[in-house]
């Protein structure tokens, strides 16, 4: 008889993919934290209004230029405190693209659960226009719109949204149908309940992790769907502020004042940046298609 000593040790159970967050996935979910925080208390955290102006102190350098210790990052063409309307724009860029992300994803996630339970001419015919969607660019789609209605905060929120909607569907439509064929769907339908509580009771629950990672993946796209509209004069209007627009006053002092643009540039990059990987990091935690052994 073998005796238990000379027995093989059980495996150890498979570790997933993704679980651990790497060095750099914890700084970009520390900056997109602290970038909420600064959206979040901009009127407490700007040292001054962002609409001050002083054409005393203008084009005045950052601090570590030799410049004035009442201007840490320095001013812009008119003398206005450039960390001021930095904070400030985080907020007014954070806010659009969190407004527009989340109707986009109510918007695409409510059209595939449609499909998905109509099928036939209703899911043809939503499906016909996701394809369109994708086939047309959003930025020229904002642009056209913007052209024809003009400029106000919430067309342009409405108009940031348009953006990746059709992922959503598409992702929705999918997971449902495939949730669908589930023997606890077809328990609980057997049972009488409704088709509300059967999609928000029991589908929605088991699909809004895929959709909150999609939501991750768009937002960068988001971000910058705003910041190129505003960039080009269409977007945020003055007197208020966004990353955008504080890129495009920039440019054309880059010669001779260069941080007017490159910290609103610096801003952009970050956060698109820490958003995208953070956005693959839980990609890789929550989708099982990507978890290996």
């Amino acid at each position: 008889m073998t005796s238990l000593d000379t027995l093989p040790a059980p495996a150890a159970p498979p570790r997933r993919h993704g679980r651990g967050m790497s060095p750099v996935v914890r700084l970009s979910a520390g900056f997109l934290v602290a970038v909420v925080g600064v959206a979040l208390l901009a009127d407490w955290l700007a040292p001054l209004h962002y609409t001050t102006q002083n054409l005393a102190a203008r084009l005045k350098p950052p601090l570590f230029e030799s410049g004035g210790v009442t201007h840490w990052l320095g001013t812009d063409q008119l003398g206005r405190d450039i960390l001021s309307r930095l904070i400030f724009a985080i907020r007014t860029s954070i806010l659009i693209a969190v407004a527009g992300t989340l109707i986009g994803a109510v918007f695409g996630t409510l059209l595939g659960f449609v499909a998905a339970r109509c099928r036939g001419l209703v899911d043809q015919t939503i499906m016909m226009a996701v394809d369109a969607q994708a086939a047309i660019p959003a930025l020229f789609l904002a642009l056209t719109m913007l052209a024809f209605f003009g400029n106000n905060i919430l067309l342009f929120i409405v108009l940031v949204s348009i953006d990746g909607w059709d992922r959503y569907t598409r992702l929705a439509r999918g997971l449902v149908v495939s949730e669908q064929e589930s023997d606890y769907i077809n328990a609980v339908e057997g049972l009488g309940a409704s088709t509300a509580r059967v999609m928000l009771g029991h589908l929605l629950p088991n699909i809004v992790a895929a959709l909150v990672v999609q939501a991750t993946l768009n937002f960068p796209g988001t971000i910058l769907l705003e910041t190129s509209l505003s960039f080009l004069g269409l977007g945020v209007q003055p007197p208020e502020t966004s990353l955008g627009l504080m890129l495009g006053e920039g440019r054309r002092y880059l010669l001779n004042a260069w941080w007017i643009a490159v910290f609103p540039g610096l801003a952009i990059f970050l956060t698109t940046l820490s958003m995208s990987l953070f956005g693959d990091w839980l990609r890789d935690r929550f989708d099982p298609t990507t978890q290996r052994n």
